[in-house]
C-alpha cells in the first residue's frame, strides 16, 4: 500500500515564501515521478509542477513558472515544493501525487497519476 503525506502547509502573507513536502511510504519512491496539484473552493483541481524520475526533468504550470521550484530527494522519499512570492490567489489545498508512468511522462494530465495524498491547505492572506 502506498501513503503520501503532504506536510508543511498554512497561512502566510502575500509575497511570502513556503516550502511543503511530501513523504512516500511503502513504495519505491524511485519509481515515480512525482507531482504537485492544487485545487481552490469552486475550481477545478489544476497543474503546479512535476518531477520525473530523474530530478534534473521538471514541469511547471505557467502561473507558478519563476517563482516555483519542485525538487525531489530519494534518500528520504519526500518531493518539496518551494513556493516564492505567494498570492492570495493562490490559496488552496494541495495534493501530492505520484505516477508510475512508463514510457512516456505526461505530468500535467492528473489522470495519470496513479498515486495521491489528502491534501494540505496553503492560505495566502492578502
Amino acid at each position: 500500500q502506498v501513503q503520501l503525506v503532504e506536510s508543511g502547509g498554512g497561512l502566510v502573507q502575500a509575497g511570502d515564501s513556503l516550502r511543503i513536502s511530501c513523504a512516500v511510504l511503502g513504495r519505491t519512491f524511485n519509481n515515480l515521478a512525482m507531482g504537485w496539484f492544487r485545487q481552490a473552493p469552486g475550481k477545478e483541481r489544476e497543474f503546479v509542477a512535476a518531477v520525473a524520475r530523474s530530478a534534473d526533468n521538471t514541469a511547471y504550470g505557467d502561473s507558478v513558472k519563476g517563482r516555483f521550484t519542485i525538487s525531489r530527494d530519494n534518500a528520504k522519499n519526500t518531493v518539496y515544493l518551494q513556493m516564492n512570492s505567494l498570492k492570495p490567489e493562490e490559496t488552496a489545498v494541495y495534493y501530492c501525487a505520484g505516477d508510475l508512468y512508463g514510457t512516456f511522462w505526461s505530468p500535467r494530465n492528473r489522470g495519470t497519476y496513479d498515486y495521491w495524498g489528502q491534501g494540505i491547505q496553503v492560505t495566502v492572506s492578502s
